[in-house]
């Protein structure tokens, strides 16, 4: 059974949904249900719209990870809406669950990823290949050995906060591409797109969409922390 998307925020201009970890953004040869082909499905449904609904996908969350996806409603929106995510002038904050205990309460990694089709690994050096990864995180609580991770990427490259997470021998929990032992039940991984924060196509101000990762193992055991987490940005 397909997994439905939440809708977190609408207007004329734009669709913010929160994606289930296992559903696609956007379609690929598997042929199966996208977070794009719902959204459309709402928005005709919702304003019984006849024919093809224009919603326009300006940025992409990997498969197993959950969270904050945002859709432009029209033509102009989408065109300044990937403008603004390609001059990075777009705040994004992911929480993970990562394992092993994080030694540091936080502070800055600095890397060089190379992408290789669908994976993405860690060059030991600059190349013509490999591009500068920076990646922001803060302990936000650890338990047994596991730590809750706030996390803001200031660069947007390949599977950028697995490949640099699992380079500190602390990988993403269910994360076996990139160094977990095990995967998750349901074949997620433990990171979530938590808040995005981004200038509106029309209006002069920024707008943040933002949602909790799910109720389930892993995130249940840092369920008190998450909580205060989001009611402290209340």
């Amino acid at each position: 059974m397909t997994p439905p998307i939440r809708i977190l925020y609408e207007d004329n201009h734009l669709l913010g949904v929160l994606k289930p970890g296992g559903l696609l953004t956007q379609g690929d040869r598997t042929g199966d249900v996208t977070a794009l082909a719902l959204a459309k499905s709402y928005l005709k449904d919702k304003y019984k719209k006849p024919g093809n609904v224009f919603v326009g996908l300006v940025h992409r969350i990997d498969r197993p990870v959950s969270g904050v996806l945002l859709f432009a409603r029209t033509s102009k929106a989408a065109s300044r809406l990937s403008k603004e995510f390609h001059a990075r002038r777009v705040a994004k904050t992911y929480l993970a669950v990562a394992l092993g205990r994080v030694a540091s309460s936080g502070g800055e990694l600095v890397s060089w990823i190379e992408r290789d089709h669908k994976r993405a690994r860690a060059a030991g050096q600059p190349s013509a290949k490999a591009k500068e990864a920076v990646l922001d995180f803060r302990v936000l609580d650890r338990r047994g050995g596991f730590s809750l991770l706030e996390l803001k990427p200031r660069t947007g490259r390949h599977h950028q906060i697995r490949v640099q997470l699992a380079g500190i021998s602390h990988p993403i929990v269910g994360d076996m591409k990139y160094g977990a032992a095990e995967p998750l039940e349901d074949k997620t991984i433990a990171l979530h797109a938590a808040r995005l924060s981004v200038k509106h196509p029309t209006r002069d101000e920024i707008i943040t969409i933002e949602a909790p990762p799910p109720p389930a193992v892993p995130w249940a055991v840092f369920r008190s922390t998450i909580e205060n987490y989001f009611a402290s940005r209340e």
